[in-house]
């Protein structure tokens, strides 16, 4: 197992390893060659980025039995797929903008699937060899946007800062046996474990990429479990998931000054 994280640190950009309380940089690149280059950075001195720059950001919809039996919606016989731009991702600790147009914005905690190799076409048995690692990702959705017109479902889920991503990519786990929870001001809010998916992560995998090629460093969120509620300025949200760690990140009014993601 292996933890990558992209980060700021001086006014210059890293790649590095996470080794406890270090960041050790990397010479080379996550998707190839790569190694260490003896220059360490303390993880409470950086300031953590999007661990990756997708072409795309693919999304599933209503896969945890749990929310679709809260959403009063049948069990889809094939995954749901809607797509977030590139735009929105913020990292580890940045803020998330409530835009002066929205009315209600929700959070919804997912495992991310970060994408190594070019897939298109693949077979199930094979569809993990093509995954770098995983991620936390909160997929914040403006609701209201959303119930009032399905078909703005990218625009109401594709806001300025409404994809928090990170902090760190993982390798080497089992995407479809890891407990996810989010908390809300310190309150657990959802948990659920990604075994209780209706579609695996392969099947979601080949799936896509049956009708879409996916690139190295595209980003394939998996769905939300039970218990997606609003969020409002000042509020902190958590996305937890088990071997990876924890994306934090706090809601802020638009207009106030912030760092640029």
């Amino acid at each position: 197992m292996v933890k990558f994280a992209r980060y700021e640190y001086n006014k210059k950009i890293y790649e590095g390893l996470i080794d406890e309380a270090e960041i050790q940089v990397i010479k080379g690149s996550f998707w190839n060659h790569y190694e260490a280059s003896g220059e360490k950075h303390s993880i409470s001195e950086v300031r953590f980025l999007p661990p990756v720059i997708p072409t795309k950001i693919v999304c599933v919809g209503q896969n945890y039995l749990g929310h679709i039996k809260e959403l009063g919606a049948p069990i889809p016989k094939e995954p749901i797929i809607f797509l977030k731009p590139p735009s929105c991702l913020i990292g580890h600790e940045h803020p998330i903008v409530y835009g002066r147009d929205a009315e209600r914005i929700d959070y919804e905690g997912e495992l991310a699937i970060v994408i190594k190799h070019r897939m298109k076409q693949v077979n199930e048995s094979d569809a993990l060899n093509y995954v770098l690692g995983y991620s936390c990702f909160n997929d914040v959705t403006e609701r209201n946007m959303q119930a009032k017109n399905p078909f703005l479902l990218s625009l109401s889920k594709g806001f300025d800062s409404f994809g928090p991503f990170g902090p760190y990519i993982v390798t080497d786990l089992d995407p479809n046996d890891l407990m996810l929870k989010t908390y809300l001001n310190g309150e657990l809010k959802q948990q659920d474990n990604t075994k209780n998916c209706v579609f695996s992560a392969q099947q979601v995998l080949c799936f896509i990429a049956r009708y879409m090629t996916l690139f190295p460093g595209d980003i394939v969120i998996t769905g939300t479990p039970r218990g997606i509620a609003p969020m409002k300025p000042g509020d902190t949200v958590e996305v937890e998931i088990e071997d990876i760690g924890t994306l934090r990140n706090t809601v802020q009014a638009e207009g106030l000054s912030s760092q640029p993601g």
